[in-house]
């Protein structure tokens, strides 16, 4: 599937170097923001099950971001959104966002939610860009301690 001008965005089916590669940019990223008990993204692992649906994007053959989406009975969430420094700028991660949301829409869930956090604030502006707002916390998030969701903010969009 091609989105943008030049990002394709693809399926990924498995965790090939490309996705390590870059789930290991994301977390190196985040281990510079925030201590080990405020991340809550999925491991490698957690990617593949049967309810998630994962991306890759390329700009001319090479993979520059990844972005996944679970599928959950009452809603989607966003998971594992990541677009290299160099790829910044170029549409990668609407091109990312839409692929995921016309997931959530084949779906049929009425909402996708996301958490992210405070210092991330490229990501907070493309999603209220695209339509998303701040919520409270949901799922597994509202039964966390609040000292380990303390550099979370949620959001949800209305599908």
């Amino acid at each position: 599937m091609s989105n943008g001008d030049d990002v394709q965005i693809e399926v990924a089916l498995a965790a090939t170097d490309e996705v390590r590669l870059l789930i290991g940019e994301l977390e190196a990223v985040l281990a510079v923001e925030y201590p080990p008990e405020q991340r809550h993204g999925f491991s490698i692992d957690a990617i593949f099950q049967p309810h998630v649906r994962f991306f890759l994007a390329r700009r001319h053959g090479v993979a520059v971001g990844c972005g996944g989406v679970a599928l959950f009975p009452e809603y989607a969430e966003v998971k594992r959104m990541f677009v290299r420094g160099t790829a910044r700028g170029q549409g990668v991660a609407d091109a990312i966002l839409a692929r995921i949301e016309d997931e959530v829409r084949r779906a049929g869930l009425p909402v996708l939610r996301l958490e992210t956090g405070t210092r991330q604030i490229a990501a907070m502006r493309l999603y209220i860009r695209t339509g998303f707002r701040e919520c409270s916390a949901f799922g597994d998030y509202a039964l966390k301690a609040p000292q380990s969701i303390a550099a979370s903010v949620f959001f949800e969009k209305l599908m």
